[in-house]
């Protein structure tokens, strides 16, 4: 692999660097590589892969593409960077990684969203009689998320959170398996409600022995990895082995456990009889309409279907109209025009949504040895995912049944999650151009009108925070949300508190915006009436801000909502928008989430308070979101100084040192 910068860096009318460009363009080999684009701020414009670099780059520069999207791409190259690779398949991967990496403006781009649950079976001790019986000769069953290791048996992963504990509610009814923590499990002198409504069977109180246990454990394993007839066909043999020992209330126990499988498998809703060997497979749909595209995954795992995901890639309509084929247009050897295929006929927009999905999920995941798709993507992206999975994967977009029906449910799926996201979008739209058009605002750009909302939240004064949230691009933006401790103010003094907070917020902000280095928010949202007004038309004369960018939502008569009014800062009459107004149900849902954000933050920081949680906060690699996870995890501080260094280590994020450090810290 071999990278070779073309580096062109002046501006864009300069002549000189634009035949600089066009000469190294020229210079470039015959050669499978991969190709990247930059603008004058070095920013990443497009990443593509070519069999042949040179044919490929030059296709850009050879016509004038008019006020297209690739022409006005064009015009803002300055730079170009190659590296050429051995093959094809090399090329792909390369070029996925690098979209991944470097996020670019004109490539359809998936969120990078690995963060699948999983089904935790823990591991038991050795047996060792010198030893009481306790927690670790049990295995538990969990949900779990996060990096996977060898110390136990994980299953998945689960497209949601939902269908791993559907399966947990499933190991409960047909094998009882406890769901216990271990500190619960050991401290324990009497069975539970889930032994009481036979969902456990009880081993923290010796209702059954670790080698019964383990028998259940193991065919709960079974279970998930899809082995459900031999299952079946073992427990038939052991309850007529105990029929025939005239053991008949262990035969009775293993006929129930029949028969809630029976019941459980009944209820599944596909399941893969067809004798195919495989029982591991995702399904695929793609649907694309009004500029948006819909991914939808569904997952099957042991034959079962764990239910779907979708994922709504960005940049749909730039990258389709720069998509250009990897082969000449024609037999002449001219090489391809910029969104043409090689055979003159456009790309199919689903098809290069779905190969993007493919090579970009999948590009450091594990990957299922088959893919129902609900279109053929180019063969040498499957074999690109073998190669680099080292699992020979294998691809159906026109599958027979089951498969047939799991692939209907996709396809349904997408266009219902796709429908429901242009339904939500257009009327985000609609509020935020009916909440510019009433408060009578000059906005130039509607997907870049930015609001800022702050709220106060405390318990009789005591932790008080500020929260602000954002809106732009007319949706939450909750990356750019923020939480201030507020501190050096009278207990429950609101006013205060909202000083500091906007001070705080704006005083930097102001200083940059007059320098244009920074953009102050189209419009500011506090939580209160004309107090709460008062003090923001104070802190922004102050700073130099336009007054007309604040705005105070008021409560109503009665306080009820779909009644509250409107307070302008610089000298308007308040404005009551009436209950079924588009603007004030936008208002509303930003002075909610504001509310929602500071009241969660705040309970957090008094729980911390009360609970002793700075007795963590001394532990160096504790941060809030380890102590959060702590907490809640082991019910407070003296839940984690019970814990043993086994149980913190069961806590995501806590690794066998920092665990340690904790035990020697609190003990």
């Amino acid at each position: 692999m071999i990278d070779e910068p073309v580096s062109t860096t002046t501006d864009e009318g300069d002549d000189a660097a634009r035949a600089q460009l066009l000469a190294d363009v020229a210079a470039l080999p015959n050669l499978p590589g991969v190709y990247r684009y930059f603008d004058a701020n070095d920013a990443v414009l497009y990443v593509g892969k070519a069999r042949d670099l040179k044919k490929r780059v030059s296709s850009y520069f050879q016509k004038n593409h008019g006020g297209t999207r690739i022409g006005h791409m064009v015009t803002k190259i300055v730079r170009l960077q190659t590296t050429v690779v051995r093959s094809e398949a090399e090329a792909l991967l390369l070029e996925n990684n690098l979209i991944k990496t470097l996020s670019p403006r004109y490539n359809i781009l998936f969120r990078d969203d690995k963060s699948y649950p999983y089904l935790k079976i823990t591991s038991a001790r050795a047996p060792n009689a010198a030893q009481a019986l306790n927690a670790a000769d049990f295995p538990r069953v969990a949900y779990y998320r996060g990096s996977v290791d060898q110390k136990h048996r994980y299953f998945g992963p689960f497209p949601s959170a939902w269908a791993v504990k559907e399966s947990i509610q499933v190991l409960q009814k047909v094998f009882r398996l406890r769901t216990c923590e271990d500190t619960v499990f050991n401290n324990r002198t009497r069975a539970c409600l889930l032994y009481q409504i036979k969902r456990c069977s009880g081993p923290c109180v010796n209702f059954i022995a670790p080698g019964d246990y383990a028998r259940d454990v193991s065919h709960a394993e079974r279970f998930l990895l899809g082995e459900q007839q031999e299952l079946m066909d073992t427990l038939q043999a052991q309850m007529m082995a105990h029929a025939d020992a005239l053991r008949f209330e262990q035969a009775a126990e293993i006929r129930n456990q029949i028969g809630a499988l029976s019941r459980v498998l009944h209820q599944q809703a596909v399941e893969d009889n067809s004798g195919v060997t495989t029982k591991d497979a995702d399904i695929l749909a793609v649907k694309v309409e009004g500029g948006r595209a819909c991914v939808n995954l569904a997952m099957v795992r042991g034959g079962r279907h764990l239910g779907d995901r979708p994922y709504f890639p960005k940049h749909v309509d730039d990258a389709m109209e720069l998509a250009v084929s990897d082969e000449p247009a024609d037999a002449s050897g001219e090489p391809a025009l910029p969104g043409v295929a090689h055979n003159g006929a456009l790309p199919a927009a689903e098809v290069r949504v779905l190969e993007a999905f493919i090579a970009q999920h999948y590009l450091d995941a594990n990957v299922p040895p088959m893919l129902v798709l609900s279109h053929a993507v180019d063969k040498a992206l499957i074999e690109a995912l073998s190669l680099q999975s080292g699992v020979k994967v294998t691809a159906q977009h026109q599958p027979r049944e089951p498969r047939r029906a799991w692939l209907d449910m996709c396809i349904k799926g997408a266009q219902l999650k796709l429908a429901q996201l242009l339904a939500e979008e257009g009327s985000q739209q609609a509020r935020t151009r009916a909440l510019v058009e009433a408060l009578d605002l000059a906005v130039e750009n509607m997907d870049t009108f930015r609001i800022e909302c702050f709220d106060i939240s405390h318990t009789a004064g005591e932790s008080t925070q500020a929260s602000c949230v954002v809106f732009e691009g007319h949706k939450m933006q909750t990356a750019q949300y923020r939480r201030y401790n507020i501190a050096g103010i009278t207990g429950g003094d609101d006013y205060a508190a909202m000083r500091q907070v906007l001070t705080r917020r704006y005083a930097k902000l102001a200083e940059g915006a007059s320098r244009g280095e920074a953009r102050l928010p189209d419009l500011v949202l506090v939580d209160g009436g004309r107090g709460q007004v008062g003090v923001a038309r104070e802190v922004f004369g102050e700073l130099g801000i336009d007054l007309g960018r604040i705005v105070g939502v008021e409560k109503g008569e009665g306080r009820k909502v779909g009644l509250e009014e409107l307070v302008f800062a610089d000298g308007r009459p308040k404005v009551a928008l009436g209950r079924d107004s588009a603007a004030l149900m936008l208002v509303a849902q930003i002075r909610d989430e504001a509310h929602r954000f500071a009241i969660t933050g705040m309970r957090a920081r008094r729980a911390s308070v009360r609970t002793g949680g700075s007795a963590l906060e001394d532990i160096a690699g504790v941060g809030p979101k380890k102590r959060a996870k702590l907490l809640q995890r082991f019910g407070g501080v003296r839940g984690v100084g019970n814990a043993s260094v086994e149980d913190l280590l069961g806590v995501d994020g806590i690794s066998r040192e920092l665990a340690e450090e904790i035990y020697r810290v609190l003990h």
